[in-house]
């Protein structure tokens, strides 16, 4: 069954942090290397998406313990897949080997698991990343007009990753922790040329970040401006994720689903960071946030960002079978 047929029966579940099971494995430097970039003359440490290609064992293993948990929707291992993110690990000419392989090892674990359960249907997201580069505000406060990037810029490395990773199998593409709606209108951009080009209807799914208290993205739109900047694309769904803790975002779901009547997404940290960076969220705490987020008809697909865990995406299916999905109700202008 496809996603938009799916996600009109009941609440997807999206899996949780990648980087957070990664953390478990304490890959060094030699790891993340493999034989095959062995001699490579740069640090490669840190650098995740690699490990789909040095390490492919352990992307796997994440993928299947998220399904194990109740996943519906696991998400490649390419979040800072581009170019541009690449840059800084000296491996630009990877970026379409990189999103392949994650998008291959992530359709291979789908199959595998809606194979064993026919009649429950599992997803792979292409996971688009907002880069390290904000196309909107300079980064230089002596130099407001100058910009890292731009819109153009953005647009080519966004088109050579959407391509790898529709090459890969992904049943739909997530533009997610999107900080400046100028780079998520790249990527939009990027998926919607490709989408022409190849004649394809791929859905896209599109996450913002709502970066503090002020209720705004780092880029200074509001909810109902970031809403506004992205709805004319056919989306099949809009929602946020990262930055904030279940109990921090749900006024602003609550503001996006009197807005929209399109499908709301939301994958939160496990609470706020501690002093040292982790985060202390239990299952069970976050488990009780979500249930209100369900109670109050506010998602459609539910998962978890930072932090998060196969023991918090347990818990939060287990609440999430336990409901319908969000109404859309035509809502007044």
């Amino acid at each position: 069954m496809s996603i938009e047929k799916e996600i009109q029966n009941r609440i997807l579940v999206l899996d949780g942090a990648m980087g957070t099971m990664l953390q478990r494995y304490n890959l060094s430097e030699e790891d993340f290397r493999g034989n095959r970039f062995k001699d490579f003359p740069h640090p490669l440490k840190g650098n995740n998406d690699l490990l789909s290609i040095t390490q492919p064992q352990a992307i796997r293993e994440v993928h299947a313990k998220y399904f194990e948990a109740g996943a519906d929707i696991i998400e490649t291992n390419t979040f800072s897949g581009t170019t541009i993110g690449m840059a800084d690990y000296h491996l630009e000419d990877l970026v379409y080997e990189l999103n392949y392989e994650s998008a291959k090892i992530a359709r291979e674990v789908a199959d595998e698991f809606t194979a064993r359960e026919p009649k429950k249907s599992r997803f792979v997201a292409g996971s688009i990343g907002p880069t390290n580069r904000t196309a909107s505000m300079s980064p230089d406060v002596n130099n407001p007009a100058f910009r890292a990037i731009t819109f153009d810029e953005l647009r080519i490395a966004y088109k050579e990753q959407v391509g790898a990773l529709i090459d890969g199998g992904v049943d739909v593409l997530l533009v997610e922790t999107i900080f400046d709606t100028l780079n998520a209108k790249a990527a939009l951009f990027a998926i919607e040329e490709v989408k022409e080009e190849r004649n394809i209807n791929t859905p896209v799914m599109v996450s913002g970040t709502i970066t503090d208290a002020s209720g705004r993205t780092l880029s200074g739109q509001t909810v109902e401006a970031f809403l506004i900047s992205i709805e004319h694309i056919p989306l099949l769904s809009v929602g946020f994720n990262c930055a904030l803790g279940a109990d921090q975002l749900k006024p602003y779901l609550k503001r996006l689903s009197r807005n929209t009547t399109l499908n709301i997404s939301a994958h939160p940290n496990a609470g706020l960071p501690n002093a040292f960076g982790q985060y202390d969220q239990t299952p069970e705490q976050m488990q009780v946030l979500i249930r209100e987020y369900l109670e109050d008809n506010l998602v459609n697909i539910i998962g978890g960002c930072c932090g998060t865990t196969p023991e918090h995406i347990k818990l939060i299916a287990e609440v999430a079978g336990e409901y319908q999905p969000r109404k859309i109700v035509e809502f007044q202008s």
